[in-house]
């Protein structure tokens, strides 16, 4: 039997309550986002104190925080189907949050490898309770839009990681950067201890009560989840499709730098504002209107992610080509924006398409996937073809190199999301 909480069985919580729990789940997402990106502004400052290539700095960036990440993914997805999720959250914030400051005491390449994987040890234990966690307070009808906002934290985290840190890093060094904004995530950890109520799983969960609270065994849920045609399909088209992220959140800070020497400090607050104007509106309309389509037709959820990621492909690409500064920031937020309106609805598609007792293994596989994807591999590709391009195309080599993974990443994204859209079931869903 999954281990309950003093949760009243079936009760439904309040609508304060429940926004609240989504606040702080999308704060966790927030400080999730901030410590693993906070280093793609510091990378030129880094790269100069330990005298690293870019293939390192992939290596530090992506590879490291994805080893163990990967490693324990899918544990941890598993272990949130069966255990206190909110425990799992507020234990797994604090871990992360003090090798993000751990970090700002690295001697040198190998140290600061360490610590980040360290990082990933923590992460791989926050989103896929959380996500669980909320689809016990959301009913499905309005499952894109909670989930829409709750990826509010995905835009929100970078832009505190980069603003701050930039400002931050000009102002005491790259060192105690991480270290201040490694450790209010330890008090974000507590306040989940206290305040969040766990919820009863079986909560709109529709059938048998008991089923919706008994794990089956591991194979029989792989099993499930590998016969589950939406979320198969689904989590390849995000994984491909954040896979760009990636390879722009790592790389772009110090692309900029290169191509318009300007200040740390300017890059971060420039790029927060894209991410601000871009995604924060986008991730809340995106939400909504897919929701609004999906009663509907279903498939719209998978409609809307192949069309606004085939209109993001262009502007995320020539925003690397042109030589002024302002017109690539607002290529950039456009594009940005419009790619980033796909996480409500693909997190919803996958989710509803499971059973309440697979939600946290089957968020920590997407997870896994679009991390395997975007930061083992991604980061690390770019800096080696960033290396090999350079003594041809200079500062563009960087360039180049993001642009080819965004160009092959996200093609395959639209393809994976039409070939999606074919298994998702046309009937309206019904509200519970």
């Amino acid at each position: 039997m999954v281990q309950q909480s003093a949760a009243v069985p079936g009760s439904k919580p309040g609508n304060m309550y429940r926004y609240y729990i989504l606040f702080v789940m999308m704060l966790t997402y927030m400080f999730n986002i901030t410590d693993r990106m906070v280093m793609s502004i510091l990378i030129e400052d880094i790269k100069a104190d330990f005298v690293l290539t870019d293939t390192q700095i992939g290596l530090l960036a992506g590879t490291a925080f994805t080893l163990f990440y990967v490693l324990l993914g899918i544990p941890a997805g598993r272990l949130a189907d069966r255990t206190n999720r909110k425990k799992m959250i507020s234990i797994a914030v604090s871990l992360w949050s003090l090798m993000t400051a751990l970090c700002g005491v690295a001697t040198g390449f190998w140290t600061l490898f360490l610590a980040r994987l360290g990082v990933g040890v923590g992460e791989a234990g926050g989103n896929p309770p959380a996500i669980s966690i909320l689809t016990n307070y959301f009913q499905s009808h309005e499952l894109s839009r909670a989930m829409g906002i709750f990826s509010i934290g995905a835009v929100l985290g970078p832009v505190v990681g980069f603003v701050a840190g930039g400002l931050l890093a000009e102002t005491y060094g790259w060192r105690w950067t991480f270290i201040i904004l490694g450790l209010p995530g330890i008090l974000l950890g507590l306040l989940i201890y206290l305040t969040v109520r766990e919820p009863d799983r079986s909560q709109f969960a529709a059938g048998d009560k008991e089923k919706a609270e008994t794990q089956e065994p591991f194979a029989t849920t792989m099993a499930s989840l590998w016969k589950n045609r939406v979320f198969t399909r689904v989590a390849l088209a995000n994984a491909l499709a954040v896979t760009a992220s990636y390879a722009f959140a790592i790389w772009l800070a110090p692309i900029l730098i290169r191509n318009f020497e300007i200040p740390v400090s300017q890059v971060g607050i420039y790029l927060g504002l894209a991410w601000i104007i871009g995604g924060v509106p986008s991730m809340i309309l995106g939400g909504y209107l897919t929701d609004w389509l999906a009663t509907r037709n279903p498939k719209w959820r998978a409609w809307y992610c192949a069309i606004v990621v085939l209109l993001a492909l262009p502007l995320l690409c020539l925003c690397l080509l042109t030589d002024n500064l302002v017109l690539a920031l607002v290529l950039y937020a456009l594009g940005y924006g419009v790619h980033t309106s796909t996480q409500g609805p693909a997190i919803a598609m996958m989710q509803a398409s499971v059973s309440p007792t697979e939600r946290g293994t089957a968020s920590s596989i997407a997870s896994l996937s679009a991390t395997f994807l975007g930061y083992f591999i991604g980061p690390a590709v770019a800096g080696a073809m960033s290396d090999r391009l350079a003594p041809d195309y200079g500062t563009l080599s960087l360039n180049y190199a993001v642009i080819g993974i965004t160009i092959l990443s996200l093609t395959l994204a639209i393809l994976a999301y039409l070939y999606a859209a074919r298994a998702v079931p046309d009937t309206p869903p019904k509200a519970a």
